[in-house]
């Protein structure tokens, strides 16, 4: 499963930095801010290429032959949908999901669409703009609407009922799809709209997609927050913030909890090989804080911890019982200091017991993630 855990920023830094370009962050030492933040726009502006959208399997199509191929939850080679994955179990092989897409088109057995769209779950995947592309001009307004890096294969009908709602947090659902991706009011301080919020899984993934969104297209932001005459768009007409701060704190709020997985650098990657850029957000995820600062959002949420606990908490000698629902189902168990380095991994912890033994952890506070579910524990 992803490792996600609340307050986090980073990940393991050997196994992301083993897959970035020698040099190709040159020129960012030392720089915080909007000054380091206009620099990464130069760096993932030189080198990428517009691949377009795609006509038969080429453009994005065929991105996602190598960008999103589920090799993580079932492992089953087929697109991996971030409306639509189910997480909960962890069974390589065995499908959790409510329908599965195949790559490519019906003509030769996959499940891309084509001009037959059903007004139901699991007919078809399409090309998701993750920040709607009504926001910055429409599917002409290139490169940014051929932009692998946050335009993904999605389910056409969830895709078509997001319409152009931003991501959010809804405070009750009036639209559920079947993996838990939700509709409803925002219940977000600054916004009381309606939202789309997709799962805690794929959180932090969708929100340095928006980061990266606004780092890669800085230049063009000002003249992106007046597309849409009024009505609400996420810019707030800045190349600094870039963002409105009500929907900022809530992406810092989600790349927080959700610090990048391996399912993200391998994405990233495929995407460089792609299109020539990367998603610096991914690469160095402490960025985001040295940029924006924290989310005032950022606090505990029990949405991130629900049916999880630690005894005892504080912990005084190497020993922990998890309490939690249907425990036996996650494979892996891991633990994250609060700079995000994963310093304990466990397999299979909780197929004989609930117990964990902590490996010589200094004193500090940790999380403990499994599957969709972690809290937090300190240790004396």
């Amino acid at each position: 499963m992803k490792n996600k855990i609340i307050l986090l920023f980073v990940t393991l830094a050997s196994i992301v930095n083993a897959q970035i370009p020698n040099g190709y962050y040159d020129g960012t030492s030392n720089l915080t801010g909007y000054d380091l933040k206009s620099k990464l726009s130069q760096i993932i502006t030189n080198g990428h290429k517009d691949m377009g959208y795609g006509s038969g399997t080429g453009g994005l199509w065929l991105a996602y032959k190598t960008t999103d191929i589920d090799k993580y939850y079932e492992n089953d080679g087929t697109i991996l949908d971030m409306y639509s994955e189910n997480p909960a179990a962890n069974a390589s092989g065995v499908s959790n999901d409510a329908y599965e897409y195949k790559w490519g088109q019906t003509s030769v057995g996959g499940n891309q669409c084509g001009s037959a769209n059903q007004n139901n779950e699991g007919f078809c995947y399409n090309r998701e703009h993750s920040l709607p592309k009504v926001y910055f001009g429409g599917i002409n307004a290139v490169p940014m609407s051929h932009d692998v890096h946050f335009v993904i294969p999605t389910d056409y009908y969830v895709n078509k009922s997001r319409e152009n709602m931003p991501y959010g947090e809804v405070s009750t659902s009036t639209m559920l799809f079947s993996n838990g991706t939700k509709i409803g009011p925002s219940k977000v301080p600054g916004y009381n709209g309606t939202v789309f919020e997709p799962i805690n899984e794929f959180k932090g993934d969708l929100a340095r997609m928006t980061l990266y969104f606004i780092t890669r297209y800085e230049s063009q932001l000002p003249s992106f927050s007046t597309i849409t005459n009024g009505s609400f768009s996420p810019f707030n007409g800045t190349t600094g913030q870039g963002l409105q701060t009500w929907y900022l704190n809530i992406l810092l709020k989600w790349s927080e909890q959700d610090p990048v997985s391996q399912k993200e650098i391998d994405r990233n990657n495929a995407a460089y090989t792609f299109q020539g850029n990367r998603n610096p957000y991914i690469d160095h995820p402490e960025w985001i804080e040295s940029i924006w600062g924290k989310s005032p959002l950022a606090v505990d949420d029990a949405s991130f911890s629900k049916n999880l606990s630690i005894a005892p908490n504080p912990v005084k000698g190497n020993t922990i019982t998890v309490s939690g629902n249907n425990l036996k189902q996650f494979n892996k168990a891991m633990i994250y200091n609060m700079t995000g380095q994963n310093v304990q991994t466990v397999e299979n912890p909780f197929q004989n017991g609930n117990t964990i033994i902590l490996k010589n952890l200094p004193k500090g506070v940790y999380i403990l993630k499994t599957g969709e579910l972690n809290t937090k524990f300190i240790v004396e």
